[in-house]
């Protein structure tokens, strides 16, 4: 499965506390059950601490294979796969599709289509989804544009049309609507800590074990090593950046993040963006919006909801995150010199 969208950082999780090696009938609250898959195009580790771990984690292995056959752009008997081909007609989708859908189409509307769904054919001329690249000519990206309408996209119920020539896919969302339902498979088993590390999305429930909150580093987008570290505690933490997908022609570099505006990759100046919330579903969202809208559009949109906080890293180097993970936010010794710039409400 390809799932368009992926979340590029390669997010770390720091000081992870050592397994104990004593058997005991019920596991301690600090022993660990994990379980590791590769779905959704990327390798996926689930961790869950206590008596009930390992149901937990098992039943999580689960959950994600079900989510990629449902979710999938490319598996030809998946939900997805079957709207893009009906041509027009009405296709009758699983739950989650259908929710994660509408939640997918609430933030198109909200980021006034920075987030689109319906952006498949413009990637797919891209070469991002089979590595196949190439830069379209100007032309050819106006055709594809007048393909891209998220909101010709309509979900009632579990039908959802989609225009004959139009396609969709969930790729921006689908990981973090993931480990928002392995977070609830953890809670449903008793699991009080936990977390999950899906190709790049962090998900944590509670703290670790012993009580301290889960260190979450950021991948530094212009080299090797971390911009920093971040504190979080029944948060997702997410990125986006342009430096894993990418391909360089006559000295230019392109990367798999497309404006929809433009049906070209977002230049702005940003080239990390970092979304911390409850929510990994809004999370994975945002981390591509809040790209593609720049430092001042990021800033207007957190302003305006303020159910997140977010991190951006520009290409000079200099930080900006917001107020609400300021003081949980470390940088690393490389990057302590550089600008940090905390926007307040």
């Amino acid at each position: 499965m390809r799932f368009l969208k992926q979340v590029f950082a390669l997010t770390l999780v720091l000081a992870l506390l050592l397994l104990s090696g004593c058997a005991e009938p019920a596991a301690p609250q600090d022993e660990s059950a994990s379980r590791s898959v590769f779905a959704m195009d990327t390798v996926m580790d689930v961790t869950a601490y206590g008596p009930n771990g390992e149901k937990a984690a098992v039943a999580a292995v689960d959950r994600i294979t079900a989510l990629e056959q449902a979710l999938s752009v490319t598996i030809d008997d998946s939900d997805i796969y079957a709207v893009n081909h009906a041509y027009g007609k009405p296709v009758t989708v699983s739950d989650d599709t259908a929710a994660l859908l509408t939640d997918a189409l609430h933030f198109c509307m909200l980021t006034h289509g920075a987030l689109d769904v319906s952006v498949y054919p413009v990637l797919k001329a891209w070469g991002f989804t089979t590595q196949d690249y190439r830069v379209p000519k100007a032309d050819e990206l106006q055709d594809l544009l007048a393909r891209v309408d998220y909101s010709k996209v309509h979900c009632d119920g579990n039908t959802v049309t989609v225009p004959a020539d139009m396609e969709i896919d969930l790729g921006s969302v689908a990981k973090g609507y993931t480990g928002d339902q392995i977070m609830q498979i953890f809670r449903d088993n008793g699991v009080t800590s936990g977390m999950v590390s899906l190709g790049g999305n962090v998900q944590t429930l509670g703290s670790k074990p012993d009580g301290s909150p889960w260190r979450i580093a950021i991948q530094n987008p212009l080299g090797e090593g971390y911009v920093g570290v971040v504190e979080v505690r029944d948060e997702a933490v997410v990125t986006s950046g342009g430096y894993e997908r990418y391909f360089e022609r006559d000295g230019e570099v392109y990367w798999h993040i497309i404006d929809p505006s433009t049906g070209a990759p977002a230049k702005n100046g940003v080239i990390s963006a970092t979304i911390v919330s409850e929510s990994g579903t809004r999370c994975d969202a945002l981390s591509t919006a809040l790209f593609i809208l720049g430092v001042d559009g990021a800033e207007t949109y957190w302003r305006t909801h303020g159910d997140f906080d977010y991190l951006l890293v520009l290409d000079d180097g200099s930080i900006v995150v917001s107020q609400g993970i300021a003081d949980r936010f470390t940088a690393a010794d490389d990057w302590a010199g550089h600008e940090l710039t905390v926007v307040t409400k």
